[in-house]
């Protein structure tokens, strides 16, 4: 199916979080709504309400259970970085046309660490979502404050391996099963690690990249080669299916044929962070965190992804330190969703401070407006 260049930023805004507030104000209605924690009521609260076609056939998304392991997802380089953008919906735009640019200041492998900075530090984006479009802000702010930092694309897969619903449109990534992006990151962290000579790296992590580098630091070999992770609007405890399920309904509603009439998954990444599912039990059977990492959480309440926004927080095992943030404690004009949580000055200050708490005490409080971000500009 064509679509005009206007319907496809529309649509594929929507798919990355739900930013169009009109979709917004659909799914706030059906998220009141108790939903079943299975497989098949997030694919039946998808199919509900869809808009019928043209021709009258009706779209429907069903679940495949995965247990063929057939599914299968890559991870590979951003690189050729991008522009700096202030805001998500021009970070956005741009990479819809370059879906593997790196964010500005990433992955230049020739950075040396610090005394003052002995870490790298590495960006893991969310599920739909890649590492420009997510760190298009934040990285080079990072950069400019002396840190050397990497970033990737992980969970990379087609409709056909499993994917879902996200890759019919370029640069959705995180898609594929959490186990197999936990170890894509163990690969990529081995090469930063190899590269520049450090012990361990830092890890600022977005929605799904939270709970991947949970599995990593828990069961590929992490534990001890990540000093600090900091996350923002993570599923370390899943998210409703409201989140989730909101999603791909409205895409297709908006005129992009992403459910299509071939009765495509709903994908394995969504349906593994859905409460309920049986990826936590495991995950967090031995406690959040593990020893010697210092976790920082940050959440926002108007985050209408992962929601209830405080699953994002962390409880403190043994040898391990948390701190969890809600975004607008102290700061009420940070109206940051999801997505522009990651184009907020208060965000991007967090973070800092969590990397460099004698460098940078102070938390910056600006107005970050719910869908724009950016201080109210693109």
């Amino acid at each position: 199916m064509r679509h005009s260049v206007r319907q496809a930023i529309c649509g594929t805004a929507v798919i990355a979080g739900m930013t169009m507030a009109t979709a917004f104000n659909a799914g706030a209605v059906r998220a009141r709504e108790p939903i079943e924690p299975t497989q098949q009521a997030l694919a039946d609260y998808i199919s509900a309400d869809l808009t019928e076609a043209a021709d009258g056939r009706q779209p429907r998304a069903i679940v495949d259970s995965g247990s063929s392991g057939w599914a299968t997802s890559v991870a590979s380089d951003a690189y050729g970085e991008g522009p700096e953008m202030s805001a998500y919906l021009a970070a956005f735009a741009y990479g819809l046309t370059h879906p593997d640019a790196a964010p500005p200041n990433a992955n230049r492998w020739d950075c040396a660490p610090t005394v003052e900075h002995p870490r790298p530090v590495v960006l893991l984006h969310g599920t739909w979502l890649n590492a420009y479009d997510t760190f298009s802000y934040l990285s080079p702010r990072l950069a400019r404050s002396g840190f050397c930092v990497f970033a990737f694309n992980f969970g990379r897969s087609g409709m056909a391996q499993g994917g879902g619903l996200g890759p019919v449109l370029p640069g959705r990534y995180g898609v594929g099963r959490m186990e197999d992006s936990a170890r894509q990151l163990r690969e990529f962290i081995d090469r930063v690690l190899a590269v520049t000579g450090a012990d361990a790296v830092d890890i600022i992590a977005h929605s799904q990249g939270g709970t991947v580098a949970d599995q990593y630091l828990k069961f590929e070999g992490g534990e001890g080669r990540v000093r600090k992770l900091i996350t923002y609007g993570a599923t370390h405890h899943g998210t409703s299916l409201s989140g989730i399920a909101t999603l791909g309904r409205i895409i297709t509603n908006f005129g992009v044929d992403i459910l299509g009439f071939y009765e495509p998954l709903v994908g394995f990444a969504s349906i593994q962070q859905a409460v309920g599912s049986p990826f936590y039990p495991r995950l967090n059977e031995r406690g959040d965190t593990v020893p010697g990492v210092d976790y920082t959480a940050v959440g926002s309440r108007y985050d209408q992804v992962a929601n209830p926004y405080d699953w994002t927080f962390l409880v403190a095992g043994p040898g391990a330190n948390v701190d969890n943030i809600t975004l607008q404690e102290g700061c009420e004009q940070d109206l940051s969703d999801h997505l522009t949580m990651m184009y907020s000055p208060r965000a991007v200050s967090i973070a800092l401070r969590a990397l460099d708490p004698t460098a940078h005490p102070v938390l910056e409080c600006t107005f970050n407006p719910w869908l724009i971000g950016g201080n109210g500009s693109f």
